[in-house]
């Protein structure tokens, strides 16, 4: 039984794998001042729940792009499941190569999302993570991860706009019923839901023309299904696709 975990600086995805098949995920709130014990009881918690022994780890890999988070992570799973986890960057094996100027600055999840886009379609093919920033990234049909792009995610600038504009409010994150808005609601939705939209056309045009050939675009992240019903740039929704990244790379470093 694997342990997937995806540290996110907004949320922290996990993932219990039996071979290649997930049998069940969860998604919990990131807490950076939360200690491993405090982790290893919600943990706990949650694998009671769903009729699961925390003993019956045997493996466990963790992406984190929140630093102190992962001592506690691994802490945890020494402590707590008897295991050594692997830690995701791009010095261990990945089943990529890379292209760009510091492999060593790239997001353990960006790592991940890159495989298993790879992966599932071939290549080329974009990866897009609409979740704290919207990142987007580039494997060749090679295997080369060759770059990408980040803008801030759509909860951040809805978040920046509401702080900023005194007048302005917090609104949900669906589509408005039209682009042209009547209310502020309306005004702040279409800006923000087709807004991206197009923020995500334009770049993932422009990639495919210094690609020289039209690829598959593969979303995950909490709003992917929401801004691929309004754009056909995005070709695939696959909100577990880092934790599935993940698993590829678990097994690939176990000799």
């Amino acid at each position: 039984m694997l342990l997937a975990i995806d540290i996110g600086n907004t949320n922290i995805k996990m993932g219990v794998y039996e071979g290649a098949r997930l049998v069940h995920h969860w998604r919990v709130v990131t807490e950076r001042l939360k200690l491993a014990d405090e982790y290893a009881v919600l943990v706990y918690n949650l694998f009671k729940m769903a009729g699961l022994e925390v003993t019956d780890v045997n493996g466990c890999v963790i992406s984190c792009v929140v630093p102190p988070l992962t001592g506690q992570f691994r802490e945890m799973a020494r402590h707590y499941m008897g295991v050594e986890p692997v830690i995701v960057s791009a010095e261990i094996q990945t089943g990529l190569q890379y292209q760009i100027d510091a492999p060593h600055e790239l997001g353990s999840d960006r790592i991940a999302n890159g495989l298993a886009a790879y992966r599932r379609s071939g290549g080329p093919v974009i990866s897009i993570a609409l979740g704290t920033a919207t990142a987007m990234d580039v494997v060749t049909a090679a295997g080369v991860y060759i770059g990408g792009a980040i803008a801030p995610g759509i909860g951040i600038s809805a978040d920046a706009l509401t702080r900023a504009a005194a007048r302005l409010f917090q609104i949900e994150l669906v589509r408005p019923p039209s682009v042209i808005g009547k209310n502020t609601i309306h005004y702040m939705q279409s800006g923000l839901i087709l807004g991206y939209a197009g923020l995500i056309e334009g770049l993932v045009r422009r990639m495919q023309q210094e690609l020289g050939t039209p690829c598959e675009v593969i979303a995950t992240g909490g709003l992917a299904e929401v801004i691929a019903y309004e754009t056909d740039a995005i070709t695939i929704v696959e909100p577990l696709l880092t934790l599935e990244g993940l698993r590829l790379i678990y097994e690939m470093n176990q000799s």
